[in-house]
């Protein structure tokens, strides 16, 4: 079983403290326990490396209602800067402080490097073609819903695709949500809903503002 000791919680609770612009020490110290209790959920039993795809993607399901398979899978990479398919608990904090509290300027370089699937730098048209039929409700009618996408892609580049190149380059993606905040989340919902954050981080019980109640 994996558990972080009282010294040990300690020390990870005042390293990551200095690090993080976004969480206090008591918040930190619930995220730490909550990762410690997402481990025990991880696969791979013999490795207690991080939480691993199957019980991160279980947790933005079950604690943030994320059901986009493509969408929580780039999630996942993105928390895992180290790329060796687990989240250890430094990109854990590092990653919720961007998820949960980013400001404009670190959400958008996240939902980016979200949305760019293969890590060129680029959003191409496939890669909305894909993200936005994933995301989109499939509903029965007698057109080509494919069809819909395209033009749906179309009138996307045609707003966001600045240097008209027939892709988003992050510069493009940046300047189109300055201008339109709505577009951070074009291709799919990658961050989690403000209501809710709201359940999350403003328990019954009277506890600091902001906080993530740990349940054992």
């Amino acid at each position: 079983m994996y558990t972080a000791n009282r010294k040990r919680l300690q020390k990870l609770t005042d390293c990551t403290s200095k690090a993080s612009k976004h969480f206090n020490r008591y918040e930190i110290e619930c995220l730490i326990k909550l990762f410690y209790t997402l481990l025990e959920e991880t696969a791979e039993k013999q490795s207690s490396i991080g939480i691993d795809r199957n019980a991160f993607r279980n947790f933005l399901h079950t604690t943030f209602g994320m059901t986009d398979d493509m969408i929580m899978d780039r999630v996942f990479r993105a928390f895992d800067k180290d790329n060796d398919g687990f989240v250890n608990v430094t990109e854990w904090i590092s990653g919720l402080c961007i998820f949960l509290r980013g400001n404009l300027e670190e959400r958008t370089k996240y939902c980016f490097e979200v949305y760019d699937l293969n890590g060129d730098g680029f959003i191409s048209r496939e890669e909305m073609f894909h993200m936005l039929k994933n995301s989109l409700l499939k509903q029965p009618s007698e057109e080509d819903p494919d069809e819909g996408i395209k033009d749906l892609v179309d009138i996307t580049l045609k707003k966001m695709d600045h240097d008209h190149d027939g892709k988003l380059s992050f510069a493009d993606y940046e300047t189109s949500v300055k201008e339109e905040a709505l577009l951070l989340e074009a291709f799919g919902p990658c961050l989690p809903d403000t209501k809710l954050l709201k359940k999350l981080f403003n328990p019954k019980k009277k506890v600091p503002k902001g906080t993530m109640r740990h349940h054992s």
